[in-house]
């Protein structure tokens, strides 16, 4: 046998062996009812220990490959074939091989945990629902003379709904564009999606904030692209770490989240997104700017967004309404150049045939409804009242233990452990507690902090929360 386990690949020594051996089967090198050499022949010929081997052996077993027989050997199954030849496929290898990486089993644990109805949920970044704008919805379906065609849309998405984003975008962002230069997306989330899988090739270099959103997705990794990291501070990102990144790695694109960031909640200061600007243009990088959240001030001021300074075409603007009306809409868009536009709507009419008309046309019929901007006003005002619950609750029960910076919208607390701890030792013994948060190694290269969402819970739900959460931290000291 002249192969050999790649001991260089993050694969399981004991799976490469497996996949080695069922090749070899199928190939006829191992025919029905041939034993296999024994569990210490093995081990020895490939030099490993022979509890791999058992493993090995026990994984083709599980699959109906071989049979073992305690003190008889490992032989390949004589109905391996069956009389039509059928086996099954080994599907644990598929769902291991697959390009599309799945979320990290810490994200996968808490998103779980967090749907019982004991749980405390100041993980998931969602608004409450009594913060939906329930009722206007109600009266826009009472009232729905729908006459609308049910078949496949325009390809960037319902024309009348693009009109009233363009409107829409116009009027509270300072952009201007027309339906021609928007794409409708399942969410943000679809739109960065697209945008990675059509304008990157693997081996790219790409530039996130830390910490930041971004850096929880496996989607950069899938797409095969090399992630750089931008250090946020008190005023966001730092346009002249861009500099340096750009002349050692020659990146391709930059992610911001400018306004109330996931998770810092800080603002991009109005200098550096001159700056960015700037060197998008000096370099010929695309910004991507992720926008959920502007709106969400709780003074009502927004903050200029970098579509609105772009002057040269340099930035695609993301936004949805997820994070200020509803997240079961599934209302984003993306706001380009034509071409872009065209590039991305391609692909999602690939993907799914263009969205769903029902969120579409109740999106438009909202949008367009003077109930709009007082809807804006009122989650404005809940959800200031919900982050002082959170950071009132944190200083009253926490103290000089942890700290933080107050953020003035969104719907992120980041908060810093001020003693060493474990992140995952706190999260464990948090959700033993019945409260959920996001331990901020998910989210950044850096350990010891935490990300609480307040835009879920409710004032007194929030307080219950973050008694939990300390008692939890108690618990390790």
């Amino acid at each position: 046998m002249n192969w050999r386990p790649d001991r260089a690949s993050k694969k399981a020594i004991y799976k490469q062996i497996a996949e080695y051996i069922e090749s070899c089967i199928s190939s006829g090198a191992f025919p029905p009812d041939s034993m296999l050499p024994s569990e210490r022949t093995l081990a020895a010929e490939l030099n490993v220990n022979r509890s791999t081997v058992v493993a090995a052996y026990e994984e083709l077993q599980a699959l109906g490959i071989v049979e073992r027989k305690k003190g008889s050997g490992t032989r390949v199954s004589s109905s391996i074939w069956g009389i039509s030849r059928k086996r099954i496929p080994n599907w644990g290898r598929y769902v291991e091989d697959g390009s599309f990486l799945p979320n990290l089993p810490l994200v996968q644990r808490i998103r779980s945990e967090a749907l019982r109805t004991d749980f405390v949920n100041l993980a998931s970044g969602e608004l409450a629902p009594s913060l939906f704008p329930s009722e206007d919805f109600q009266q826009i379906l009472a009232g729905m003379p729908f006459n609308e065609h049910l078949g496949y849309d325009h390809p960037h998405g319902n024309e009348r709904l693009r009109d009233a984003i363009a409107a829409h975008v116009h009027e509270y962002r300072k952009i201007s564009t027309d339906s021609n230069s928007i794409l409708i997306t399942s969410g943000a989330q679809q739109a960065l999606h697209l945008i990675v899988q059509c304008l990157l090739k693997p081996g790219d270099a790409v530039a996130i904030e830390d910490p930041s959103y971004s850096y929880s997705l496996p989607l950069f990794q899938s797409a095969g692209l090399r992630t750089f990291l931008l250090p946020v501070d008190k005023n966001g990102a730092n346009p002249d770490d861009l500099v340096e990144l750009h002349k050692k790695h020659r990146i391709r694109m930059v992610f911001l989240n400018p306004y109330y960031q996931n998770p810092t909640g800080i603002v991009l200061s109005e200098a550096r997104r001159k700056r960015f600007l700037e060197l998008s243009s000096e370099y010929g990088i695309p910004l991507i700017e992720d926008d959920p959240y502007s709106l969400t001030a709780f003074d009502g001021n927004v903050h200029q967004t970098l579509k609105s300074m772009d002057e040269n075409g340099n930035v695609l603007y993301i936004s949805s309404l997820s994070k200020i009306v509803a997240s079961g809409l599934r209302i984003g868009w993306i706001v380009g150049p034509e071409q872009v536009i065209q590039r991305l709507a391609d692909a999602k009419q690939q993907i799914d045939f263009g969205h769903s008309i029902f969120p579409q046309w109740i999106a438009y019929q909202f949008l367009d409804s003077p109930t709009f901007s007082s809807h804006i006003a009122k989650l404005r005002q809940e959800l200031k009242k919900q982050e002082y619950a959170l950071s009132s609750s944190l200083n009253e029960l926490l103290g000089s233990k942890v700290s933080f910076d107050s953020p003035q919208g969104g719907i992120h607390l980041w908060c810093k452990v001020n003693q060493p701890v474990d992140d995952y030792r706190l999260l464990e013994e948090s959700l033993k507690k019945g409260v959920a948060f996001v331990p901020g190694s998910v989210l950044s290269s850096q350990s010891g902090a935490i990300r609480f969402t307040f835009g879920r819970g409710e004032e007194e739900v929030i307080r219950e929360g973050i008694k939990r959460f300390a008692s939890a931290l108690e618990s390790l000291e």
